[in-house]
Order: structure tokens, then C-alpha cells, then sequence
């Protein structure tokens, strides 16, 4: 499979079809004009998370939780919150998880807590963690670690960070979460992995170009 960092949360991930995670508005940061998916997962309608217009071939929407079958994907989605006070200040997120290749993803939308005993059960095993690290309206990078070592992943995808190309949020820098967390750190442009390529990269934070 091939997966691309699109800005904020979003991703592209093409197997043999393609998914998009948490499409953003183009007020946070430019879209690729020619994306097109087979489903679009929501983690929260945040302007930032749920622009679906931007993708284009009529997929299936998926934005709540539940085991779905979408697209050529196994999907299940986790009831989380987007604070630490049970959603009373940013309401509700749903965590991801997708079977892919034999490989489990997990996308974390707008966590804004660290997990709870039954939300590590419904997750699960957890090979390749996108998870967001910038803090202020999710958990920052010392959070971060801390789910990083509750589900103990092959390879984090940070997101949700500052970054040049998006709207100047009052996020924290991914560098923070990287020397947090000491992993070795791989820079590229998009990250083609399978199950048997999956060891290559264990502990290691994949940094995406953008």
C-alpha cells in the first residue's frame, strides 16, 4: 500500500482502492484538485476533518462508529473524545482503525485524551498509529507518547502539527513530539510498506515531506 500525508489529518491511502482520512477545508491548506477515493472516513465535523467536497468519485462516507465494509476496506470506529473532560468542551471523535494488506492502521482523528483500558480493547493491535501531536485542541507531544506506548505501534505517522503549508493553528512543532519520543525518524515523500517490508521500519516516526 501507499500512504501520503495530505496536511492536518488527512491521508491518502491506496491499496488496491484508495481512502481518504479527515479531508480539510482549503482555508486550513491546499488539497491535491484531482483526489478521488472509494471512501472518506470523519473523525469529527470540524472544517479541518470533514471537507468532504474535496474528494471527488462519489464515495462512501463514513463518520461514526461501528465495524464497516467500505470500498475494499475493513473499517471499525471507536468512540473517543476530543478533550479530556468527556467531550464537554469539543464534543465527541471517533478513532479509526483499518484492515489493509494484512496490516492494522489506525488514524486517531482529534484524540484529546489519553485511552481508557475498553477503547485499547475495541482498538486493538495496531501496526502504523497517525496520531496527532500539536497539542491546544488535541493531545500535545508529551500525550502523544504516552498513547504511542499504550498501543505500542511498528511506525507513528504524526499529524495535526504546525506546518508551513496550513493555517498558522497554535500547534506545536512535530519536532517536539519526535525528541519526546526517540525514535529513529524517517523523511519521505510517501511511504510504500507491506507486511513483509513492516520490520524495516519498526520504531520509527515517518516524517512526510510537505
Amino acid at each position: 500500500m501507499k500512504i501520503k500525508w495530505l496536511g492536518q489529518s488527512a491521508f491518502e491511502i491506496k491499496s488496491n482502492k484508495t481512502l481518504i482520512t479527515d479531508p480539510h477545508n482549503p482555508m486550513v491548506g491546499k488539497m491535491p484538485k484531482d483526489l478521488a477515493a472509494e471512501v472518506v472516513t470523519v473523525s469529527h465535523a470540524h472544517m479541518d476533518h470533514n471537507y468532504t467536497k474535496a474528494v471527488a468519485g462519489s464515495p462512501e462516507i463514513i463518520d461514526k462508529t461501528g465495524d464497516f465494509s467500505a470500498g475494499g476496506f475493513e473499517i471499525k470506529g471507536v468512540s473517543t473524545f476530543h478533550d479530556n473532560v468527556d467531550g464537554k468542551k469539543r464534543g465527541n471523535n471517533v478513532v479509526y482503525v483499518f484492515d489493509v494488506e494484512g496490516l492494522r492502521l489506525c488514524h486517531l482523528g482529534d484524540l484529546g485524551h489519553l485511552l481508557t483500558d475498553e477503547q485499547l480493547k475495541e482498538i486493538g493491535a495496531v501496526d502504523i498509529l497517525m496520531i496527532p501531536v500539536g497539542g491546544f485542541f488535541t493531545i500535545g507531544p508529551d500525550e502523544a507518547v504516552k498513547v504511542t506506548n499504550q498501543l505500542k505501534p511498528k511506525i507513528v505517522l504524526p499529524m495535526h502539527y504546525k506546518a508551513k503549508s496550513l493555517m498558522p493553528f497554535p500547534l506545536a512543532g512535530v519536532d517536539k513530539f519526535t525528541a519526546a519520543l526517540g525514535w529513529d525518524i524517517e523523511e519521505v515523500e510517501e511511504l510504500e510498506i507491506t507486511k513483509s517490508t513492516l520490520n524495516s521500519f519498526n520504531h520509527k516516526a515517518v516524517i512526510f515531506k510537505k
